[in-house]
């Protein structure tokens, strides 16, 4: 549906960004904003010139309250987004101002606009027509917040909110603080699900892992054969390190070295080889400078011992992989257990993964694994998916286990679940640190009664 946008809120850029980022639904206007009125929201970073400004999001006014001197200012700063000196020398100024709340839809990309003069509300010269947006929240975690605002609640989780608001300032420097910033938000429930886009935002390397694998004449243009496989190596580390292995670091491969070894959560041992195929001599080599360099013979028998490269693979090299219970897969499978882990963060249980990587070629038994993990994944989505829908077609607060089992077997579920594993799974999702339900505890399993948070997109 198309909006359209005839004026600006102007705010300063730590409230414009809680607002765009779903830190808080208010704000503080000097003049009465009439409910239903919809506006851009604007900050002193938007502007491109005096007579022009750059729109990130808009707003629906969804209600306004006089709001005095006496009422708690502590609660009211930290509700929106601030500082307590600012509103102090507002109310030298006025007896009461107007707190208003805000239903916040971000922008695909920002829009221009022009103005005629500044003030808190600018008039836009041209009305803008809006029609790719996003609510920042749905309409039950609004009503939330908006209940939470109307009360002048104090935050829930006060030094987490901090902690955001330190990592926020960061996510353009450090590449890490950018999803730590968005998984403290879905904690808070300031967002409800992360987008693809948001979390795939720094991680296009996964993209070169098969390639850098495979090689070709396109890919290897100026760079010598030893440059090439350096090149393998060094994502192969980078893949696992993601994955959650430990590397150590004083084993770097190049003529003669070891070129992997990972001392936790278990001692991993490994060969790179980039190109056309894997020489047939690969498991030998892996043996000796395995043993030699490690120079620990039980360590290295006890080590999982990993090779990654392409192509098929000869009867030698595959009889001298069973022998030795050395794993191989080529890039491309390595490349789809970084991309689950990168879509789900955490998904990847390295211990479980290791009763995959079976003795020879095994690419289809990790194969197996990730379908297995995305099943799991499934069965959670769908979970929280039947708990939202039952709550918002029955304006009901919970749902038991016994009504979300018969709700679950009518969906044409991914996996079969008998009601105690459902109820565990449902407990897990309603960890503090999962969070995507919440959970009202009854006298026993059976009379938990569990809401919804946030939704658990499967990409």
């Amino acid at each position: 549906m198309s909006i359209s946008i005839a004026s600006a809120l102007h705010l300063s850029d730590n409230e414009a960004a809680s607002l765009i980022q779903g830190r808080s639904i208010g704000a503080i206007s000097k003049a009465y904003i009439y409910p239903g009125q919809n506006f851009g929201l604007c900050s002193p970073d938007d502007e491109l010139d005096p007579k022009k400004v750059s729109i990130r999001a808009w707003a629906k006014c969804s209600a306004c309250q006089p709001i005095s001197r006496s009422d708690s200012l502590g609660a009211l700063s930290r509700l929106v987004a601030i500082p307590i000196k600012e509103l102090q020398e507002l109310f030298q100024e006025k007896q009461y101002v107007f707190l208003i709340y805000l239903r916040v839809y971000s922008l695909v990309e920002p829009v221009e606009g022009s103005v005629s003069a500044k003030g808190q509300f600018v008039k836009l010269l041209t009305s803008l027509s809006i029609n790719e947006y996003t609510p920042v929240f749905n309409d039950r975690i609004f009503a939330r917040r908006k209940q939470q605002l109307e009360n002048l609640e104090s935050p829930l989780h006060p030094e987490l909110e901090e902690l955001h608001n330190i990592v926020s300032q960061l996510v353009f420097v450090e590449p890490t603080a950018k999803r730590l910033s968005e998984e403290i938000s879905l904690f808070l429930g300031w967002k409800t699900f992360i987008s693809s886009k948001a979390k795939n935002s720094d991680s296009t390397w996964i993209e070169n892992i098969s390639d850098l694998g495979k090689r070709s004449k396109e890919s290897d243009q100026g760079k010598t054969n030893y440059q090439a496989g350096t090149d393998f190596e060094n994502i192969v580390r980078t893949s696992l390190q993601f994955l959650g292995f430990t590397i150590d670091y004083s084993h770097k491969g190049g003529a003669g070295g070891l070129d992997l070894f990972c001392s936790k959560p278990y001692p991993l041992v490994g060969e790179c080889k980039s190109g056309k195929k894997i020489p047939n001599d690969t498991a030998v080599q892996l043996l000796n400078l395995g043993t030699l360099r490690l120079k620990d013979e039980v360590q290295f028998r006890r080590a999982t011992k990993l090779i990654i490269g392409p192509g098929e693979l000869t009867e030698q090299l595959k009889d001298a992989a069973r022998v030795h219970s050395m794993t191989i897969i080529n890039p491309e499978t390595l490349e789809k257990l970084v991309k689950l882990q990168n879509n789900h963060y955490g998904s990847v249980d390295l211990f479980k993964l290791k009763d995959y990587l079976k003795p020879g070629q095994s690419n289809d038994e990790v194969e197996k694994y990730i379908d297995k993990v995305l099943r799991e994944i499934s069965v959670r989505s769908l979970l929280v998916q039947l708990t939202k829908k039952y709550l918002e077609d029955t304006s009901s607060d919970s749902i038991g286990v016994e009504t979300l089992m018969g709700l679950y077997f009518s969906a044409t579920p991914p996996l079969p679940l008998q009601p105690k594993e459902m109820h565990e799974i449902l407990i897990e999702l309603s960890s503090p640190l999962i969070g995507h339900l919440g959970r009202s505890k009854g006298l026993d399993w059976q009379t938990d009664r569990f809401y919804f948070l946030r939704d658990l997109i499967v990409d």
